[in-house]
Formats: structure tokens, C-alpha cells, sequence
């Protein structure tokens, strides 16, 4: 803003030079490959572009994948364009563009909970911070014994930062077992009950897969289920979830803890995460679950390979399309170890808070981490950069 003062524009113009700031990259599969011509030229006219296969303008290819090139104003402008030519798959590009631009313009989210408590996402990334009530969890410095070390662990990350308390009673590292639900409700509930009783204002998630723990969580005091299955290991949560009234962190996860690390694959990360996300934000409002009580989490380390996590985090702005919230668990995980060479998670902590300053840039919502007063000190900074004046 203050350059616009110093060569004396009409402030009100700031509305309009912003958007030009910012360059999409949107993806389009298998476009017909007169419709990938179209989006170009109509995209270069616009002073955008967008790169096609190169047998494009030969007519030798059939299909082409397409990434568009271009400001918000110029994409926006292709999309009214689209309208006019109802062939070559035009209508469906038009509308998948007009859902992407729709999701990707939605910044700001409000969660309203019972007992007055609220959460409000997107103006600055919100700090989760992480209670495991488990003996095994990977990260031993993050393992809680008793209820007084609960108290402690939890004021301490309330004063250093935390937006979202996350309690979790069943490890789900790789090579994990599941909990029969008695034996995590014994672990999960009094806590949850403590914590609502100490903190009342303080916003609460339960990490649980299942329906009756997650419906006993509520009854508890958690106002966010923490759902690493997206919905897919336990058929009675989407009906607990949507009855409930709680929010939804829906998850991508390959395979279960069990088995998720033995070697996984996928045709296109990204890609493939994305389509999991359309199916699975249908498959739950389709149960009954609000779509605006839902956070979206790409499941970093679940069922991922080391490049894998990379590639999501270096197209963390993809995710934002389905207009969700999005939160993401990267804190002292595996992949940070190979990356880095350190086989501790103890050592991990640089790794992880370099991540999330690079979570802050891309706009994600929630980071999930272990050590909350040194990754919202690094939040913080990012803010104060991301606000500082032109």
C-alpha cells in the first residue's frame, strides 16, 4: 500500500492490482486436443499461456494434459469464454475451473462449537498441538503418563500458542496395531473430560478412526474429530460424525498404519490425492456431514513415500480447491529423517519448523505439530512478513 502512495494512485485501486500479483497453475488431464489448442490460444490472448502436449498443434495427438498459466483475472475470463463453445469437452472444463476458482477464493472459515467456544481459520495458520496419551508413539519426547503431566503438556501449549488441543490414545505409526475401542475410550475420555474441565475455551480434537470412541469424544467435550481413515475404516463414523455436530478432519491415507509404508505407489501423487478428495468430500456430505464443518489433511507420512510428502508440500496449494481448510502433520515425521540424514525424531525439530514457515507461505490452514511454542513463534514471523506493507 504504501507504494501506491508514494506514486500517488487512488488507493481504492489496490483491489484490482492485487489479484495481478498472483500466477495459478491449474492442471487439466486428458483434455480433447482441440480443446487444449482452444485454451491456449484463448489463455495467450488473455497474456496468459498454457503448456499442451507438443503434438498439439499438429492435430497428432488425441488427448493432451494441460497446465493453464495465468492471473485470476485471466483464468476467470477463459471460464465466461468456455461457455461458448459447447464441444470438446468445453462445459465440463468450464465448470471444473469454475469450482476450483470458487474453492480457491474462499479464505476464511468459521467453526462455531457448543459452550460458546469457536474456531476461526485462514487469517494466520493455526497451531495444533499434539497430546499422545500412547506408550508407542514414534516420538518419545511427545509420549504423556498421568494426568498430571497432561495438565502441564497442555497448559504449556495453550500459553505457547496452541489453537487446537489434539488428543490421540492409539498410535498410528507404521507397522501399528489397532486399539480395541474399550481400551482407547479408558485412555482417551477421562483426558478429554480433564481438559474440557481445566481449559473450557480451549478448542479440543480427538484422533480417532472410530465411531463410538469419536461419539463418546463428543459427549466428552471434543469438538473436532480427527479422522485419519477419511471415513473409510470404520462404516458407523460418518453416521457419528454428521449426528454429532462435531467438525471433520477428513484425511488421505494408502492402505492402513498397518501396512501404509510397505511400498507405496501412486500414478501421479498430487493427482491422486486430489480425486481422493472429490470422492471422499462426497462420500461425507452424502452421509450427512456438513461440507462446511470439514478440514481436509493430505496425510503426510500416511501411505507416502519420502518424495511423496515433498511433492504435497511443494503443491500444498492444489488442496485448497475444494475450498476447505487445509491442515497438514508433517512434525518430526520419517521423511524429514531421510531428507535430512537424522534417524531421531529428537533431532528432527529444524526440519519441521522449516516446513512449517513453508505451510504459512502456502496458505495452509492448520499445522498439527509436537512442539507448539517454537513452530507459533515461526508462524508468527511469517505473518508479520506476509502483513508488513508494499
Amino acid at each position: 500500500m504504501s507504494a501506491l502512495r508514494r506514486i500517488g494512485a487512488d488507493l481504492r485501486s489496490m483491489a484490482y492490482f492485487e489479484p495481478k500479483r498472483d500466477i495459478l497453475s491449474l492442471y487439466l488431464p486428458k483434455v480433447d486436443f482441440r480443446a487444449a489448442a482452444y485454451l491456449k490460444q484463448e489463455l495467450l490472448a488473455r497474456g496468459g499461456d498454457a503448456v499442451v502436449n507438443r503434438d498439439v498443434i499438429a492435430c497428432a495427438a488425441e488427448t493432451s494434459d494441460v497446465l493453464l498459466l495465468g492471473t485470476p483475472g485471466q483464468v476467470r475470463s477463459l471460464v465466461k469464454k468456455l461457455g461458448a463453445l459447447p464441444c470438446w469437452g468445453l462445459p465440463d472444463i468450464q465448470s471444473a475451473l469454475s469450482g476450483a476458482l470458487e474453492g480457491l477464493d474462499k479464505t476464511s472459515w468459521t467453526f462455531d462449537f457448543a459452550g460458546g467456544r469457536s474456531l476461526t481459520l485462514g487469517k494466520k495458520t493455526a497451531v495444533m498441538g499434539i497430546l499422545n496419551l500412547t506408550p508407542d508413539s514414534f516420538y518419545e519426547g511427545s509420549r504423556i503418563a498421568g494426568e498430571e503431566e497432561l495438565l502441564r503438556r497442555a497448559a504449556a501449549m495453550t500459553k505457547g500458542g496452541a489453537d487446537i488441543l489434539d488428543l490421540g490414545a492409539e498410535s498410528t505409526r507404521p507397522g501399528s496395531e489397532p486399539l480395541p475401542p474399550e481400551e482407547e475410550m479408558e485412555r482417551l475420555i477421562p483426558a478429554i473430560r480433564l481438559l474440557r474441565k481445566e481449559f473450557p475455551d480451549t478448542v479440543i480434537s480427538a484422533d480417532t478412526w472410530k465411531g463410538r470412541v469419536a461419539g463418546e469424544a463428543v459427549n466428552a467435550g471434543a469438538d473436532i474429530i480427527n479422522d485419519i481413515s477419511g471415513l473409510a475404516f470404520d462404516p458407523e463414523l460418518p453416521r457419528t460424525a454428521a449426528e454429532s455436530g462435531a467438525a471433520l478432519v477428513l484425511s488421505h491415507i494408502q492402505g492402513t498404519p498397518r501396512d501404509m509404508q510397505k511400498n507405496p505407489k501412486y500414478d501421479d501423487t498430487v493427482k491422486d490425492i486430489l480425486e481422493y478428495f472429490d470422492e471422499r468430500l462426497k462420500a461425507a456430505e452424502a452421509a450427512g456431514i456438513d461440507r462446511e464443518r470439514i478440514i481436509i489433511d493430505p496425510g503426510i507420512g500416511f501411505g507416502k513415500g519420502a518424495s511423496d510428502n515433498l511433492k504435497i508440500l511443494r503443491n500444498l496449494e492444489a488442496f485448497r480447491i475444494f475450498g476447505r481448510p487445509v491442515m497438514v502433520g508433517h512434525s518430526r515425521k520419517a521423511f524429514i529423517g531421510r531428507t535430512l540424514g537424522l534417524d531421531d525424531p529428537a533431532d528432527r525439530l529444524e526440519g519441521t519448523l522449516a516446513l512449517t514457515a513453508l505451510c504459512a507461505a502456502k496458505g495452509a490452514a492448520v499445522v498439527r505439530v509436537h512442539d507448539v511454542p517454537a513452530n507459533a513463534r515461526v508462524i508468527n514471523m511469517m505473518a508479520a512478513v506476509r502483513e508488513a506493507e508494499l
